[in-house]
């Protein structure tokens, strides 16, 4: 009981956080699903983060799909870019989820955290990329979709952080550029979802109730949680010092990925 009850107040805040700041809930949800996993006996300490990785990506499949939705209503979904990234964005989280289930967590643990103080610096200076060029062709767009795709299965996002600037960098409206984004985050859920199942499929010592690398009673929480908080947050955005507000969500994704890597390395 008290599980599901810390499950769903996670959902809660990464919801919000992921509403008002445009943020995936992905970058929150796998130190602190991390931790929580080593508190219970039933995981293995070597898998705990494997499976923090695989359950956050699940959780995103239908964040990704009402983001999605949303934006195309608004006509903001360039689909034709959406169209030549998706080959390299599935080829990508697919080799991402075989790495990352084949690196020790360790190392794996190391990697994410370089990663979250990359975008909670990027968050902390605002920092965005001048336009300076066009999109390239169809094959360039596949190249940046694979790698794109690769990272986000590593660390268990949407890909925003990585698609937006990309886009903008391109010559793309920061309108449309975010809008593809949110679409591009659902081929990125689906890709990282099968991998982590695929790839935990039979691996032996997972807990019960588990499929593959993605923790089934974890999911069930996390998702309704989410998804519910998530407007009320997009609501608040507009009344609420956002930039003061991303500041402070910088540091706290700074902590948690700090508090994992001292748990996996003490």
């Amino acid at each position: 009981m008290v599980w599901w009850l810390a499950y769903s107040a996670l959902g809660l805040f990464a919801g919000f956080f992921a509403g008002m700041l445009g943020i995936g809930g992905g970058l929150v949800m796998v130190p602190a699903l991390a931790m929580m996993f080593a508190a219970q006996a039933a995981f293995p300490p070597a898998e705990v983060l494997h499976l923090a990785l695989g359950t956050a990506m699940a959780t995103i499949l239908f964040t990704a799909l009402a983001s999605l939705r949303a934006h195309h209503r608004h006509g903001a979904v360039l689909w034709q870019v959406v169209g030549q990234i998706t080959p390299g964005i599935l080829l990508g989280t697919l080799l991402g989820t075989l790495v990352a289930s084949s690196v020790p967590a360790k190392p794996l643990a190391v990697f994410f955290a370089f990663f979250v103080c990359l975008v909670a610096a990027q968050m902390i200076f605002n920092l965005k990329p001048k336009p300076a060029r066009a999109l390239p062709g169809a094959g360039g767009v596949f190249a940046v979709g694979l790698g794109i795709g690769a990272v986000s299965a590593l660390v268990a996002i949407g890909g925003g952080s990585l698609t937006v600037p990309f886009l903008t960098w391109c010559n793309v409206r920061v309108q449309h550029a975010i809008g593809t984004s949110a679409a591009v985050g659902f081929p990125i859920a689906i890709g990282g979802s099968l991998g982590y199942i695929y790839n935990g499929w039979g691996h032996p010592g997972l807990p019960e109730w588990s499929l593959g690398y993605v923790y089934l009673p974890a999911f069930v929480w996390l998702v309704p949680a989410s998804m519910v908080i998530a407007p009320l947050g997009a609501r608040l955005a507009h009344s609420l010092p956002v930039a003061t507000l991303k500041r402070i969500f910088a540091g706290i994704l700074i902590l948690l990925a700090a508090k994992m890597l001292w748990g996996l390395f003490a």
